[in-house]
Protein backbone atom coordinates (compact mmCIF):
# COMPACT_ATOMS: atom_id res chain seq x y z
CA UNK A 1 0.00 0.00 0.00
CA UNK A 2 1.76 3.41 -1.47
CA UNK A 3 -0.12 6.59 -1.42
CA UNK A 4 1.90 10.13 -3.32
CA UNK A 5 1.38 12.69 -0.66
CA UNK A 6 4.41 14.64 -1.66
CA UNK A 7 3.77 17.98 -1.90
CA UNK A 8 0.36 17.90 0.81
CA UNK A 9 0.21 19.72 4.02
CA UNK A 10 -0.74 18.05 7.02
CA UNK A 11 -2.99 20.56 8.88
CA UNK A 12 -6.50 17.75 10.43
CA UNK A 13 -7.13 14.44 10.20
CA UNK A 14 -10.32 15.23 8.30
CA UNK A 15 -8.47 16.29 5.12
CA UNK A 16 -7.06 12.33 4.89
CA UNK A 17 -8.60 9.33 3.86
CA UNK A 18 -8.96 6.38 5.73
CA UNK A 19 -5.91 4.61 3.26
CA UNK A 20 -3.68 7.46 3.78
CA UNK A 21 -4.15 7.31 7.45
CA UNK A 22 -3.14 3.38 7.31
CA UNK A 23 -0.67 4.73 5.09
CA UNK A 24 1.31 7.20 7.04
CA UNK A 25 0.80 4.50 9.91
CA UNK A 26 2.80 1.73 7.98
CA UNK A 27 5.38 4.40 6.92
CA UNK A 28 5.33 5.01 10.87
CA UNK A 29 6.37 1.15 11.73
CA UNK A 30 8.94 0.72 9.25
CA UNK A 31 11.12 3.92 10.32
CA UNK A 32 10.55 2.62 13.85
CA UNK A 33 12.12 -0.89 12.66
CA UNK A 34 14.97 1.27 11.12
CA UNK A 35 15.35 3.41 14.19
CA UNK A 36 15.55 0.34 16.95
CA UNK A 37 17.76 -1.40 14.37
CA UNK A 38 20.65 1.48 13.84
CA UNK A 39 19.89 1.49 9.64
CA UNK A 40 20.50 4.62 9.05
CA UNK A 41 17.79 6.27 6.90
CA UNK A 42 19.15 9.60 5.88
CA UNK A 43 16.76 9.79 2.64
CA UNK A 44 15.79 13.87 2.77
CA UNK A 45 19.65 15.16 2.58
CA UNK A 46 19.97 18.27 1.86
CA UNK A 47 16.64 19.43 2.63
CA UNK A 48 15.52 22.01 5.62
CA UNK A 49 12.41 22.71 7.49
CA UNK A 50 11.88 25.19 9.97
CA UNK A 51 9.79 24.68 13.31
CA UNK A 52 7.86 27.58 14.72
CA UNK A 53 6.75 26.96 17.91
CA UNK A 54 4.08 30.12 19.61
CA UNK A 55 3.20 27.53 22.58
CA UNK A 56 6.30 25.47 23.84
CA UNK A 57 6.60 21.63 24.05
CA UNK A 58 9.06 18.98 25.35
CA UNK A 59 7.92 15.79 22.72
CA UNK A 60 6.72 17.92 19.74
CA UNK A 61 10.28 19.68 19.37
CA UNK A 62 12.41 16.65 19.96
CA UNK A 63 9.93 14.51 18.14
CA UNK A 64 10.54 16.97 15.02
CA UNK A 65 13.78 17.69 15.85
CA UNK A 66 15.48 14.55 15.74
CA UNK A 67 12.65 13.68 12.98
CA UNK A 68 14.44 15.62 10.69
CA UNK A 69 18.02 14.59 11.68
CA UNK A 70 17.65 10.98 11.39
CA UNK A 71 16.38 11.83 7.57
CA UNK A 72 19.45 13.90 7.16
CA UNK A 73 17.88 17.53 7.06
CA UNK A 74 18.74 20.75 8.29
CA UNK A 75 16.59 22.02 11.12
CA UNK A 76 15.97 25.94 12.59
CA UNK A 77 13.84 26.14 15.53
CA UNK A 78 12.36 29.58 15.73
CA UNK A 79 10.17 30.23 19.30
CA UNK A 80 8.23 33.49 19.89
CA UNK A 81 11.29 35.87 20.58
CA UNK A 82 13.09 34.69 17.33
CA UNK A 83 10.72 35.33 14.63
CA UNK A 84 8.40 38.74 13.77
CA UNK A 85 5.59 36.62 12.99
CA UNK A 86 2.25 38.06 13.72
CA UNK A 87 4.29 41.05 15.52
CA UNK A 88 6.10 43.11 12.85
CA UNK A 89 5.32 40.68 10.07
CA UNK A 90 2.30 39.15 8.94
CA UNK A 91 1.39 35.61 9.08
CA UNK A 92 1.29 35.37 5.16
CA UNK A 93 4.49 37.43 4.32
CA UNK A 94 6.53 35.21 7.20
CA UNK A 95 4.98 32.20 5.41
CA UNK A 96 5.86 33.32 2.07
CA UNK A 97 9.83 34.61 3.16
CA UNK A 98 9.99 30.61 4.73
CA UNK A 99 8.56 29.08 2.20
CA UNK A 100 11.61 30.27 -0.37
CA UNK A 101 14.21 29.08 2.20
CA UNK A 102 13.00 25.74 3.28
CA UNK A 103 11.28 22.91 2.46
CA UNK A 104 8.64 22.10 5.16
CA UNK A 105 7.55 24.40 7.93
CA UNK A 106 5.79 23.10 11.19
CA UNK A 107 3.34 25.49 13.52
CA UNK A 108 2.65 24.68 16.82
CA UNK A 109 0.47 27.23 18.55
CA UNK A 110 -2.85 28.68 18.47
CA UNK A 111 -5.71 29.11 16.60
CA UNK A 112 -6.61 26.68 13.28
CA UNK A 113 -6.87 29.85 11.02
CA UNK A 114 -3.10 30.45 11.52
CA UNK A 115 -1.81 26.96 10.10
CA UNK A 116 -4.18 27.17 7.30
CA UNK A 117 -3.23 30.74 6.65
CA UNK A 118 1.02 29.61 6.64
CA UNK A 119 -0.40 26.34 4.24
CA UNK A 120 -1.78 28.94 1.78
CA UNK A 121 0.41 31.03 1.66
CA UNK A 122 4.17 29.19 1.97
CA UNK A 123 4.16 26.80 -1.13
CA UNK A 124 5.68 24.14 0.47
CA UNK A 125 3.90 21.41 3.16
CA UNK A 126 3.17 22.79 6.60
CA UNK A 127 2.59 20.51 9.41
CA UNK A 128 0.32 21.36 12.23
CA UNK A 129 2.54 20.72 15.91
CA UNK A 130 -0.70 21.65 17.71
CA UNK A 131 -3.22 24.49 17.55
CA UNK A 132 -6.54 25.29 19.83
CA UNK A 133 -8.50 23.20 17.73
CA UNK A 134 -6.88 20.04 16.20
CA UNK A 135 -3.61 17.99 17.15
CA UNK A 136 -2.96 15.52 14.20
CA UNK A 137 0.58 14.15 14.69
CA UNK A 138 -0.25 12.96 18.36
CA UNK A 139 -3.19 10.99 17.09
CA UNK A 140 -0.42 8.76 14.70
CA UNK A 141 1.12 8.29 17.61
CA UNK A 142 -1.93 7.18 19.56
CA UNK A 143 -3.01 5.11 17.20
CA UNK A 144 0.63 3.48 16.78
CA UNK A 145 0.73 2.57 20.30
CA UNK A 146 -2.83 1.14 20.09
CA UNK A 147 -1.98 -1.20 17.40
CA UNK A 148 1.28 -2.05 19.26
CA UNK A 149 -1.14 -3.48 22.09
CA UNK A 150 -3.53 -4.88 19.80
CA UNK A 151 -2.13 -7.45 16.76
CA UNK A 152 -5.39 -7.09 15.81
CA UNK A 153 -5.52 -3.79 14.58
CA UNK A 154 -7.39 -0.41 15.53
CA UNK A 155 -10.73 -1.18 13.87
CA UNK A 156 -13.53 -1.82 16.33
CA UNK A 157 -11.48 -1.55 19.41
CA UNK A 158 -13.45 1.27 21.87
CA UNK A 159 -11.64 4.32 22.96
CA UNK A 160 -12.79 6.70 25.86
CA UNK A 161 -11.86 9.92 25.96
CA UNK A 162 -12.60 11.13 29.53
CA UNK A 163 -12.19 14.84 30.98
CA UNK A 164 -12.63 18.24 28.75
CA UNK A 165 -13.57 16.64 25.60
CA UNK A 166 -13.75 19.82 23.93
CA UNK A 167 -9.94 20.15 23.31
CA UNK A 168 -7.68 19.45 20.60
CA UNK A 169 -6.57 16.66 21.42
CA UNK A 170 -10.50 15.20 22.18
CA UNK A 171 -11.39 16.67 18.91
CA UNK A 172 -8.57 15.09 17.10
CA UNK A 173 -9.07 11.63 18.61
CA UNK A 174 -12.84 11.58 17.51
CA UNK A 175 -11.61 11.98 14.11
CA UNK A 176 -9.02 9.23 13.50
CA UNK A 177 -11.28 7.08 15.49
CA UNK A 178 -14.55 7.55 13.03
CA UNK A 179 -11.82 7.27 9.93
CA UNK A 180 -10.65 3.90 10.99
CA UNK A 181 -13.88 2.44 11.99
CA UNK A 182 -13.16 2.68 15.90
CA UNK A 183 -15.71 3.49 18.94
CA UNK A 184 -15.16 6.52 20.85
CA UNK A 185 -16.42 7.68 23.38
CA UNK A 186 -16.19 10.95 24.84
CA UNK A 187 -16.69 11.08 28.78
CA UNK A 188 -17.46 14.08 30.40
CA UNK A 189 -19.65 16.56 32.57
CA UNK A 190 -22.62 18.13 29.79
CA UNK A 191 -20.88 21.36 29.51
CA UNK A 192 -17.36 20.11 28.66
CA UNK A 193 -18.63 17.85 25.77
CA UNK A 194 -17.31 17.96 22.02
CA UNK A 195 -19.12 20.61 19.88
CA UNK A 196 -21.95 19.43 17.96
CA UNK A 197 -21.13 19.98 14.56
CA UNK A 198 -17.66 18.42 14.72
CA UNK A 199 -19.71 14.79 16.69
CA UNK A 200 -22.12 15.36 13.57
CA UNK A 201 -19.09 15.14 11.04
CA UNK A 202 -17.80 12.37 12.96
CA UNK A 203 -20.92 10.16 13.06
CA UNK A 204 -21.40 10.63 9.57
CA UNK A 205 -17.55 9.48 9.01
CA UNK A 206 -18.18 6.52 11.20
CA UNK A 207 -21.24 5.38 9.70
CA UNK A 208 -19.36 4.65 6.41
CA UNK A 209 -15.93 3.22 8.52
CA UNK A 210 -18.40 0.89 10.66
CA UNK A 211 -16.90 3.18 13.62
CA UNK A 212 -19.02 4.64 16.66
CA UNK A 213 -19.35 8.00 18.44
CA UNK A 214 -20.78 8.60 21.97
CA UNK A 215 -20.85 10.77 24.48
CA UNK A 216 -21.94 9.92 28.22
CA UNK A 217 -21.24 11.56 31.49
CA UNK A 218 -21.54 8.26 33.30
CA UNK A 219 -18.00 6.73 33.99
CA UNK A 220 -19.30 3.21 34.17
CA UNK A 221 -21.46 3.52 30.90
CA UNK A 222 -18.70 4.66 28.82
CA UNK A 223 -15.35 2.69 30.13
CA UNK A 224 -17.17 -0.44 30.13
CA UNK A 225 -15.53 -2.55 28.00
CA UNK A 226 -13.21 -0.20 26.91
CA UNK A 227 -10.18 -1.74 25.23
CA UNK A 228 -8.17 2.38 25.72
CA UNK A 229 -8.48 5.15 28.52
CA UNK A 230 -7.25 8.14 28.07
CA UNK A 231 -7.25 11.79 29.28
CA UNK A 232 -5.21 14.82 29.00
CA UNK A 233 -4.87 17.68 31.62
CA UNK A 234 -7.54 19.60 32.91
CA UNK A 235 -6.82 22.77 31.84
CA UNK A 236 -4.90 23.63 28.24
CA UNK A 237 -1.38 25.49 27.27
CA UNK A 238 -3.20 28.95 27.11
CA UNK A 239 -5.74 28.62 28.98
CA UNK A 240 -5.89 31.55 32.06
CA UNK A 241 -4.63 29.76 35.22
CA UNK A 242 -8.08 31.02 36.71
CA UNK A 243 -9.83 27.82 35.44
CA UNK A 244 -8.19 25.33 37.40
CA UNK A 245 -10.45 25.84 40.52
CA UNK A 246 -14.04 25.62 38.35
CA UNK A 247 -12.46 23.06 36.27
CA UNK A 248 -11.14 20.19 39.61
CA UNK A 249 -14.47 20.59 40.44
CA UNK A 250 -15.98 19.72 37.52
CA UNK A 251 -13.27 17.08 36.82
CA UNK A 252 -12.73 15.15 40.06
CA UNK A 253 -15.03 12.22 39.10
CA UNK A 254 -13.55 11.67 35.91
CA UNK A 255 -10.08 11.16 37.00
CA UNK A 256 -8.79 7.93 35.23
CA UNK A 257 -8.16 5.57 38.61
CA UNK A 258 -8.39 2.48 39.02
CA UNK A 259 -12.29 2.03 39.78
CA UNK A 260 -12.49 3.31 35.82
CA UNK A 261 -9.74 1.20 34.74
CA UNK A 262 -11.54 -1.71 36.16
CA UNK A 263 -14.87 -0.92 33.73
CA UNK A 264 -12.35 -1.09 30.81
CA UNK A 265 -11.75 -4.54 28.99
CA UNK A 266 -8.86 -6.85 30.90
CA UNK A 267 -6.48 -5.85 28.13
CA UNK A 268 -7.24 -2.10 28.14
CA UNK A 269 -4.75 0.59 28.17
CA UNK A 270 -3.80 3.82 29.05
CA UNK A 271 -2.85 6.54 26.94
CA UNK A 272 -1.76 10.38 27.86
CA UNK A 273 -0.31 13.03 25.71
CA UNK A 274 1.75 14.03 28.29
CA UNK A 275 2.40 16.04 30.43
CA UNK A 276 0.71 14.44 33.21
CA UNK A 277 -0.76 15.65 36.45
CA UNK A 278 -0.54 12.33 38.04
CA UNK A 279 1.60 13.46 41.57
CA UNK A 280 3.06 16.70 43.51
CA UNK A 281 6.69 16.86 41.59
CA UNK A 282 5.97 19.57 39.31
CA UNK A 283 5.78 23.28 39.95
CA UNK A 284 1.77 23.34 39.18
CA UNK A 285 1.05 20.27 40.43
CA UNK A 286 2.66 21.10 43.93
CA UNK A 287 0.82 24.47 43.69
CA UNK A 288 -2.49 23.05 43.32
CA UNK A 289 -1.91 20.51 46.24
CA UNK A 290 -1.34 23.15 48.26
CA UNK A 291 -4.07 25.24 47.19
CA UNK A 292 -6.88 23.19 46.57
CA UNK A 293 -6.09 19.52 48.58
CA UNK A 294 -5.50 17.26 45.70
CA UNK A 295 -2.57 15.53 44.89
CA UNK A 296 -3.67 14.05 41.51
CA UNK A 297 -5.35 15.00 39.19
CA UNK A 298 -6.67 13.76 35.32
CA UNK A 299 -5.23 10.28 36.23
CA UNK A 300 -3.80 8.52 39.40
CA UNK A 301 -0.32 7.71 39.99
CA UNK A 302 -1.27 4.02 40.80
CA UNK A 303 -2.53 3.96 37.00
CA UNK A 304 0.17 6.68 35.64
CA UNK A 305 3.18 3.97 36.92
CA UNK A 306 0.94 0.80 36.09
CA UNK A 307 1.90 -2.40 33.60
CA UNK A 308 -1.47 -0.71 31.18
CA UNK A 309 -0.14 2.46 31.41
CA UNK A 310 1.71 2.94 27.69
CA UNK A 311 2.39 6.67 27.88
CA UNK A 312 6.11 6.29 27.17
CA UNK A 313 5.79 4.50 24.15
CA UNK A 314 2.86 6.87 22.71
CA UNK A 315 5.64 9.33 23.33
CA UNK A 316 8.33 7.68 21.57
CA UNK A 317 6.39 7.26 18.94
CA UNK A 318 5.51 10.78 18.07
CA UNK A 319 9.12 10.82 16.85
CA UNK A 320 8.43 7.55 14.53
CA UNK A 321 5.17 9.15 13.50
CA UNK A 322 6.26 12.85 12.04
CA UNK A 323 8.77 11.01 10.18
CA UNK A 324 6.46 9.27 8.46
CA UNK A 325 4.50 12.52 7.93
CA UNK A 326 7.90 14.52 7.37
CA UNK A 327 8.92 11.87 4.40
CA UNK A 328 5.69 11.20 3.09
CA UNK A 329 5.34 14.93 1.72
CA UNK A 330 8.63 15.87 1.32
CA UNK A 331 9.81 12.49 -0.95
Amino acid sequence: MAFNLRGRHFLKLLDFSADEIRYLLQLSRRFKELKMTGVPHRYLEGKNIVLLFEKASTRTRCAFEVAGMDLGMGVTYLDPAGSQMGAKESIEDTARVLGRMYDGIEYRGFAQDIVETLAANAGVPVWNGLTNEFHPTQMLADILTVEENFPDGARGKKLVYMGDARNNVANSLMVICAKLGMRFAACAPADLLPEPALVETCKKIAGETGGEITLSSDVREACSGAHVIYTDVWVSMGEPAELWEKRIKLLQPYRVDKKAMGFAAPDAIFLHCLPAFHDTKTKIGAEIAQKFGITEMEVSNEVFESARSKVFDQAENRMHTIKAVIYATLC
